[in-house]
């Protein structure tokens, strides 16, 4: 067995009585001392349907944990729900909450000296954060996801969490009916489980599986459905096997199995999140990644999923489709993905695909054959210029021109913008700008789920650019391109951009600028002046701190 809590207190010479006496308290007996201890990491919460349905999968890992021969204990974790705090000032805990949930999980374990830990969540940012704590601290580790929500519907239209937002702009421009927009918002979420289309959960899920730290075929399964808490009994189970091997994180988190995971996100058509989550989960784990990693792999990958939020399907028809191992198995059999990655089972990625079907079925629309992808090449492109030295991200699935040059409409806020866009004062051909919306002037990072989606309401998804150096909901599409770096806190040339400029985006040529001359960017940039930071106390004025640029993952533990 590998250095258990047992062996480390024996060798710190303190195994006696006092820490005994105090585990007896909480269930062990004379045999249980020999025993792995492993936290299970419960991310249940009632204040939203993508957490509330993890009571009964740690339930289930419990009792799986006890039956393999592990001594398992629960901890809490925190998570902040985007859905419900998007557009208001909570939405700024979002991307902080990630690196909180990554601190109680790393505390929790260490603390307690834990030999192994099942981490179980459901929201956006548990995921990551999970993955970063894991990475972290090395000692054997699996993700359960909590699965996702099944879909609503109202009138014959499939429904998720982004069809509230957008019935938002197209009830405000007077192209829907009250009816339907209430019936919209009271039948979206019918169920427990995460954002049901390709948005942040699912696709943090769905990549968990190519990098090899959860189950294969277990990241889109429906929250409420037996199979989900089948796998987290499952998935506890391959984790004492992994204690006994002492197979660990780092062992599985490699830069190879890391391009598996981002050429699954390109073949799904995943979200603009998983760019900064998976440069943070490389830094954790000590693996070389960068920004332009994102862009070598997306120019060889195809989009081969229907999936929202530019696609027809949401994830539990993908699951029933052949899911992520189908994905997967196309993938290496085409070879783009790295068949002897280690997977959590202790086997090759490529030996847990053996049984896979090398094509889709038929009889299903939801995955492409490799002939007919949705596009060539991946979804998320890697910008640079005058306006993003350090690179941003664009989302260009669903787009019949990836490339916009007008006039900037510049809001330092978000409620900036949205009063604007309800005013009607945004039109074709415009190019938005929101800033001080980055990891620092946010602080946090909000996601734009609500302009962005009231714009595509009214009408205006193909025909308007959206910039911003804060982050966009899963559930976006349309001309976005966001995590613009340096953000316009420290004086990133975002900052600099006055009313009325032109500002050219091209995905084809991968290039994001201010058609202004240097001369006068660098009046500008000697004009400016730093605003004072929003917050001065308390955990955002602490993150607001620490926090790294977004073209490093926006993560607060960097040298």
């Amino acid at each position: 067995m590998a250095d258990n809590w047992r062996s480390r207190l024996i060798t710190q010479g303190v195994a006696r009585s006092p820490n005994r006496a105090m585990l007896r308290a909480v269930g062990f007996g004379d045999g249980d001392f020999d025993k792995p201890i492993v936290g299970v990491a419960n991310g249940h919460s009632t204040m939203n349907p993508c957490n509330a349905g993890i009571q009964p999968l740690v339930d289930r890992a419990m009792a799986a944990l006890h039956d393999a021969g592990a001594m398992p204990q629960v901890f809490g974790v925190p998570t902040v729900t985007d859905g419900i705090g998007m557009g208001t000032e909570g939405m700024k805990y979002s991307l902080v909450s990630r690196e909180v949930i990554a601190d109680a999980i790393e505390t929790s374990v260490n603390g307690q000296c834990m030999d192994g830990v099942v981490v179980v969540g459901g929201c956006d940012k548990n995921m990551p954060a999970g993955m970063m704590a894991m990475a972290r601290m090395n000692v054997p580790g699996i993700y359960v996801y909590a699965g996702t929500i099944k879909p609503g519907y109202w009138k014959g239209q499939t429904l998720t969490i982004v069809s509230p937002f957008e019935a938002v702009g197209a009830f405000t421009a007077g192209k829907m009916s009250e009816e339907d927009f209430k019936g919209i918002e009271r039948n979206a979420c019918p169920s427990v489980g995460a954002c049901g289309g390709m948005y942040t959960a699912n696709t943090m899920s769905s990549s968990f599986e190519a990098l090899g730290m959860s189950a294969l075929g277990s990241s889109q399964m429906a929250s409420p459905d037996a199979e989900k808490a089948d796998s987290a009994a499952y998935s506890a189970k391959l984790l004492v096997a992994a204690i006994r091997q002492n197979l660990r994180p780092r062992d599985i988190i490699t830069r190879k199995s890391i391009e598996n995971a981002i050429a699954l996100v390109m073949a799904t058509g995943g979200s603009t999140n998983a760019v900064l989550h998976y440069l943070a989960i490389a830094a954790a784990a000590e693996v070389e990644w960068t920004i332009d990693d994102f862009e070598r792999v997306r120019q060889k990958v195809p989009v081969l999923c229907d999936l929202k939020p530019s696609g027809r399907f949401v994830a539990t028809e993908f699951h029933a489709a052949g899911g992520v191992p189908q994905v997967l198995k196309m993938l290496l059999v085409h070879g783009l993905l790295h068949g002897d990655c280690v997977t959590i089972t202790g086997r090759t990625i490529a030996e847990e695909l053996a049984d896979i079907p090398d094509v889709p079925r038929a009889d299903q629309e939801v995955i492409r054959p490799w002939s007919n992808p949705m596009y060539a090449q991946g979804h998320l492109a890697i910008l640079k210029g005058n306006l993003a030295p350090e690179g941003c991200v664009a989302k260009i699935t669903g787009l019949k021109n990836p490339s916009i040059t007008g006039p900037a409409r510049v809001f330092n806020s978000e409620p900036e913008v949205m009063e604007a866009i309800m005013a009607r004062k945004i039109t074709h051909g415009d190019v938005v700008v929101i800033r001080y919306e980055g990891p620092r002037g946010g602080p946090g990072m909000q996601e734009m789920l609500a302009p962005t989606s009231a714009l595509i309401g009214q009408g205006f998804g193909e025909t308007i650019g959206l910039i911003t150096d804060g982050r966009f909901s899963g559930g976006t599409w349309g001309m976005v391109v966001g995590h613009v770096a340096p953000e316009a806190f420290v004086g990133g040339p975002i900052a600099l951009v006055q009313e009325g400029d032109s500002i050219t985006i091209d995905a084809h040529q991968r290039l994001i600028q201010v058609n202004v001359s240097e001369e006068e960017l660098a009046r500008r940039r000697a004009a400016w002046k730093q605003p004072a930071p929003r917050y001065t106390r308390g955990l955002l004025a602490k993150y607001t701190r620490l926090v790294s640029t977004a073209s490093l993952g926006a993560i607060t533990d960097r040298d």
